[in-house]
């Protein structure tokens, strides 16, 4: 069973099933995190949506480089967890199941390439307070010891 964070699914919605990949990129006692500007402002973990006929690891690396403008190096599952949430910018009620990875910083290439996004190396004792969500805090807190 995969455990759940956030608010119980609404029975008056239909939830479209949406995976994805995020990961916990640590560099000594700091965590690379993206801001996301819009639709709500909110630190998250790098990483986002698998598309069709894509891996994970592929979706991996993409989202991480598209979110930051960083490449990852030796990416290792953790663990999964579930969210129901409305998501404004698709218009969609989505079943998010986020499997999480922890990963080492490879290079940064650049700034990163999706908008209203921005790269933060934040202290990962912070990082477990501030994250976005719950479920982001939980890995995040993990990793913390």
């Amino acid at each position: 069973m995969i455990r759940r964070f956030g608010s119980p699914p609404r029975t008056d919605k239909k939830y479209t099933l949406r995976p994805g990949v995020y990961a916990l990129i640590r560099d000594g006692a700091d965590l690379l995190v993206t801001f996301q500007e819009e639709p709500e402002p909110e630190l998250q973990l790098p990483g986002g949506g698998i598309d069709k006929g894509e891996s994970p690891l592929t979706a991996l690396h993409r989202e991480v480089y598209e979110e930051t403008g960083w490449t990852i190096a030796r990416p290792r599952r953790l663990g999964a967890f579930r969210r129901f949430v409305y998501m404004p910018e698709y218009d969609l009620w989505a079943e998010k199941l986020c499997s999480i990875y922890l990963a080492q910083p490879g290079r940064r290439l650049g700034p990163p390439s999706e908008p209203l996004h921005s790269a933060k190396w934040v202290p990962l004792a912070v990082a477990r307070d501030i994250l976005g969500n719950s479920g982001d805090r939980h890995f995040a807190a993990l990793l913390a010891g």
